[in-house]
This record gives C-alpha cells, structure tokens and sequence, in this order.
C-alpha cells in the first residue's frame, strides 16, 4: 500500500462514532480509548511470534503523509467532546513511521520473518527523526494541549546503534521528546519475558535493553523533574516457559521495583508461530520439542509468579520452588534461604 492510497482513505467521510446499534448501550471502553486517537501507519516488521499484525496488516510499513494526519489531527480538534488531547499517535509499533529498507529491491526478496531479530537488518533506515518532527507539529496544532504516544514503542530499534551517529543521536533525542512531552504519567513498553530462551522463541530482544532502556527513562525524568513510571508488559505460559522461566521472571521484576500490573496469559491465536508450538510440542523450523503449559492449573501457576508480592499467593509459590530447589529465588522472593 502506497503513501497515497493510505491517504485516501482517510478523505473519506468517517462519522468517528461507533455504529448506531452500539450507541444505545451505553459507554463503549474501547471507544472512550481510541475515539481523539490518530493512526499514523500500518504493518510491522518485528515478527514476533505470539502476533498476527504482520499476517493481517503486512510486514511491510505502509504510513501516512504528514499532511494526512495533521489535516486528521485538525479533524479531531473540532469534535464536540475534544478537551485538547490526543490520546495516541502512533500505530501497531509506534516508532517505526515511514520505516522501510535503504534498498527496497532487497527486501523483496528477503525471507527474514522479522527485519530486527535475531539482529536489527543493516539495510533498514531506523532514523527516528522523521517521527520527532511530526510529534512537534502534531503539538503546534491550534487546540492541542497535549499528544500522547501510547501505543508500544520498540525501543531496541532506539538504542541500536548505526554508523551515523546523526541518526544515533536523533534516535535518543525522540526517546526523550517521548519522555518529557508525550507520555501520560506511563510509558508502556513489552519485554514480554526475561528468559533469553523465552525471549529468541518469542523473537524479541535480550532483557538486557530493557536495563538500557530504564536507564535512561529514569535519567530523563530526574532532569526534568518529573515522577513518571515504566510499565513492562509480559506474558506467562508462553511455549518455552516454564515455571523456573518464571520465577527469574520475579525475581528480576521484584528487582527493579516493579509490582506488575500488565500483564497477560499465552492465548493461541492463528496465524502465529507460536500457537503451532503450542499444539504440537515442537519448533517447526528446528523440529525441538519445546515445553508448553497447556493445563489450566499449570497456566494459572505461572501467571500467580507475576504476583508474587499477594499474600494469597506466597506459600504456593514457595511450594513450588523447593519443588524445583531454588532456595536463590526463595530468598530474593521471600526473603527465605
């Protein structure tokens, strides 16, 4: 899909309201969410295994003109219930806006499932700058106090680091712009796991730059004098997780301070790699067999290691891991040797 069919699209006439019949039933939660929102692009290039957007929506970006979505962003400013904020400007991966390869004709032929794991592609322009630009237009519109981006961001593309070091240095500058003028209070993130071996099933990066990626929010935030938090997402009972997977999990979240909040459970989903682990026990590209929760209380054991810090939760737990004898993590947990 071109720029300029994108672009049309959003000519057209849309109410920006939901369909009549749902109207009459009162307040829809994912309305309220979405309604003063602006999507800039389409696809994603991440591949992860536990999603379809690149099955249904292309692996290839596909985004909007700049005019397109000021003149959208304008649009929103004049609806009746608008109080001055855009709710999110961004799309299935928010930075990766008018992201292609330098050589499209490479791409083309590529057969890499994800153009950033296992390692980021050299042939993929990964200046953030573009999307910079855009976030400081998109706040000078007349009516708007503030633009949130609240869609996920893959901040290991930020912190990849390129040979040009304009590209390095505009990269880290709209991580910060993010951080200082357009999150609400959180900015919302999905390591997904801890686990390296969770992690490459997953086709998601080390947790390592995830460390990187704390860093830096809290610098930023000190020198701005601002009190905002880092909210990670995470799945339990993904295939390749195991109960010991999830304890770490704990045990390394516990260690950042965090008491998560958003998380959520393996569901299988067609079109994913990760739903034929699932149900057949086996990687299909290495033909290993790879452990998977699938009962109902296995699934509900490792979700309870997110919420470790629940009393209701604590001697199971404990239970558990002298199961597997990790006096370590009972001691980090529980603070028991």
């Amino acid at each position: 899909m071109t720029t300029n069919e994108l672009d049309s699209y959003y000519t057209l006439p849309f109410t920006r309201l939901p369909h009549p019949r749902y109207q009459k039933k009162g307040p829809i939660p994912a309305y309220e969410m979405i309604r003063h929102s602006v999507n800039t692009h389409r696809g994603c290039f991440g591949g992860c295994t536990f999603c379809t957007i690149s099955a249904h929506q292309g692996k290839f970006i596909a985004s909007r003109s700049e005019e397109s979505v000021l003149a959208e962003v304008k649009e929103v400013t004049q609806m009746a219930d608008f109080k001055g904020y855009i709710s999110d400007i961004g799309g299935p991966s928010a930075n990766m806006y008018k992201m292609e390869g330098k050589h499209l004709v490479m791409c083309q032929a590529c057969r890499r499932p994800s153009c950033i794991f296992p390692d980021i592609c050299t042939n993929l322009d990964t200046d953030h700058r573009g999307m910079t630009s855009l976030y400081r237009k998109v706040a000078a519109v007349p009516g708007v106090k503030k633009a949130f981006v609240s869609s996920g961001i893959r901040y290991d593309i930020i912190f990849h680091k390129t040979r040009d070091e304009k590209i390095n240095k505009g990269n880290e500058e709209y991580l910060e712009n993010v951080i200082v003028n357009h999150v609400s209070g959180r900015l919302k993130v999905a390591p997904e796991h801890t686990a390296d071996k969770v992690l490459e099933i997953m086709r998601k990066p080390s947790f390592d730059i995830f460390f990187k990626l704390k860093r830096f929010f809290d610098r930023v935030n000190a020198a701005n004098g601002l009190r905002q938090q880092l909210i990670p997402y995470f799945i339990s009972s993904h295939p390749g997780s195991t109960n010991a997977e999830m304890a770490e999990l704990a045990a390394e979240t516990k260690g950042l301070d965090f008491k998560l909040e958003q998380v959520q459970d393996f569901t299988p989903t067609p079109m994913t790699l990760a739903t034929v682990i699932y149900y057949s026990g086996y990687h299909p590209y290495t033909l290993e067999k790879i452990s998977t929760a699938r009962e109902a209380n296995k699934k509900l054991t490792q979700r309870k290691f997110f919420f470790w810090y629940k009393p209701e939760n604590r001697n199971e737990l404990i239970g558990e891991l002298r199961k597997m004898n990790r006096p370590d993590l009972e001691k980090k947990l529980f603070g028991k040797k």
